[in-house]
């Protein structure tokens, strides 16, 4: 980031990590791909499992039974209900609250906020006054461990000490709530992260009411119990807490602004036609929500003129991916990275667009798409939140919006899963107990060769498996993620990617202490194994903030 008088004037996003599992994929079995391609991420986990798999069954023409399709709505809808309230309370609330600040606050004023805005239990003074002693006694043993450098007492913190307190009352219960909700996975999929009971064609998840062995009345029990907490958690303490925080911080609906492109694909099937989805496919350009675009995947290019990557034939032009390339080319600079922000390229991430245009993917894209395309459940959520804090519906393209978007999408989903689960049930109920399509899995009904992709919407935003079959093996494989739409490079026309246009214009008190730009950073949600790196004009190192 370059400041001026206290504002960004300008940003660059580096990714300081090579990735590469497209070259490991070359020459593989494709009914093998996910199993890989799951392992690019330790956090994302089941995501892209789920695109690498359908990218296989998009080439080899596979429709999934019911039962399975169910079994994997369910699956990626709790990884959503799961993965949202962990970043906001664990990853982002922090850049909000002031820890510190509630070790002054008074436990019955804080029970009193409490009870007025949710019937959450427990609620009670003594309470509050039991979450403030742990607190006391962990600032007192010195072993901060994460929190060490953290920017308590920031002149930017805003939430009085009783709401603070309360933030960390429910930090501590969202740590506890998570470890049990991710059951469902470990449920379905034996293991959580990185689920095994995923297959091209379906699931291998058995079910069978009739055996201890398999998916059951019993465990369909327990799944729809877990789901039910979840809503009950997202409504009575997640959302309520999102819509308290943020109406101290309503300045941020003006802060972080980015392209104003917005891309959905669109998520969970709700049968075999590809555009029959819960949450809508579209495209919003130039925050106009009143069109809602068709999406096209063969309208994605990649660019690399600022990546350290190289393509044949020159990088002057983007490319699609089924002609993409994973070449490394690394050109420097070496750590400290101080050249970056010059003409040279400057990251391992290429620059993916739309038609040329830079696009945001993520909760704000999903939730402006089905608002703008009169998702019902949306529009009721993000109507009430607006008018909840007064503020208009520009408000949500901004940082403060795609935070509320986060928790909004979080509610709908827990909703969801529920439902899933009764029609899981009811399947089973009937008989209807197929979990994979049995056909096409055998190599020899493959043609000589066959190209398919895989969309997705991951937690963090839209995600792209593109998968070359030839002679029964991988010719090619590229992945386009969140992360490359929102943290990419500037491209060959030197168009900035979401995050560094996001980032200029915000303010910043103390550029030794970034709180404000991780503000905006952590409400992309970057799922990437680096950092940020704040500098002086003289190359010297001033901060390391880890943010992924």
């Amino acid at each position: 980031m370059d400041t001026d008088k206290g504002c960004i004037t300008d940003a660059f996003s580096c990714a300081t990590m090579f990735r590469g599992i497209e070259i490991i994929l070359k020459g593989r079995d494709p009914r093998d791909a996910w199993l890989f391609a799951q392992r690019i991420c330790g956090v994302c986990t089941v995501v892209h499992a789920l695109a690498s798999i359908r990218a296989v069954e998009n080439a080899l023409g596979i429709r999934i039974p019911p039962t399975a399709r169910l079994i994997r709505n369910i699956i990626s809808a709790s990884q959503f209900v799961h993965d949202h309230p962990i970043h906001f309370y664990h990853l982002h609330a922090l850049d909000w609250v002031d820890i510190t600040s509630a070790l002054r606050a008074d436990p019955a004023n804080t029970s009193a906020l409490a009870e007025s805005i949710s019937d959450w239990y427990p609620s009670g003074k003594n309470y509050f006054r039991g979450v403030q002693d742990r607190l006391k006694k962990f600032v007192e043993s010195g072993q901060l461990g994460p929190f060490s450098n953290a920017y308590w007492g920031h002149p930017r913190y805003k939430l009085p000490p009783e709401a603070n307190l309360l933030a960390v009352a429910h930090y501590l219960e969202a740590l506890e709530w998570q470890k049990d909700f991710i059951r469902i996975h470990a449920i379905l999929g034996g293991k959580n992260p990185h689920l095994q009971s995923l297959i091209v064609g379906g699931v291998s998840t058995p079910v069978d009411p009739r055996s201890e062995d398999a998916l059951n009345a019993g465990s369909i029990a327990v799944i729809r119990d877990l789901a039910v907490k979840a809503q009950r958690f997202v409504e009575k303490v997640y959302l309520p807490d999102l819509l308290a925080i943020a109406s101290f911080y309503k300045d941020w609906a003006q802060i972080g602004r980015g392209v104003g492109n917005y891309l959905s694909y669109g998520e969970f099937p709700m049968s075999d036609n590809p555009s029959d989805v819960f949450i809508p496919s579209g495209i919003i350009l130039d925050e106009k929500l009143d069109k809602v675009h068709p999406v096209d995947q063969g309208k994605i290019a990649e660019y690399v003129a600022r990546s350290w990557f190289e393509y044949s034939g020159g990088n002057a032009e983007g490319r699609h991916p089924f002609k993409g390339e994973t070449k490394p080319r690394y050109t420097g600079p070496k750590p400290p990275y101080k050249e970056i922000g010059t003409d040279g390229e400057y990251s391992w991430l290429k620059a993916p667009r739309y038609e040329g245009r830079p696009m945001e993917v993520g909760p704000l894209a999903r939730m402006l798409v089905a608002y703008a395309s009169g998702h019902q459940t949306v529009k009721e959520l993000i109507d009430n939140a607006l008018k909840t804090l007064d503020v208009p519906i520009e408000a949500l393209f901004s940082t403060l919006g795609r935070t509320l978007a986060r928790g909004m999408e979080t509610l709908v989903l827990a909703e969801r899963i529920i439902d899933w689960t009764d029609e899981l049930a009811g399947n089973m109920g009937r008989g209807e107990l197929q979990i994979h399509a049995g056909e096409k899995w055998d190599p020899s009904e493959w043609p000589p060769e066959a190209m398919g992709y895989g969309l997705y919407e991951a937690p963090r935003g839209a995600l792209g498996h593109w998968i070359h079959i030839k002679d029964k093996s991988i010719h090619n494989y590229q992945c386009v993620v969140p992360s490359t739409w929102n943290l990419g490079p500037r491209d060959a026309r030197g168009q900035a990617g979401p995050v560094e246009k996001a980032l200029i214009g915000t303010p910043v008190a103390d550029p030794a202490q970034p709180l404000e730009i991780l503000r905006t950073v952590h409400s992309f949600d970057p799922c990437m194994a680096c950092g940020v790196h704040i500098y002086d004009t003289a190359g010297r190192e001033m901060n390391f903030v880890k943010v992924g």
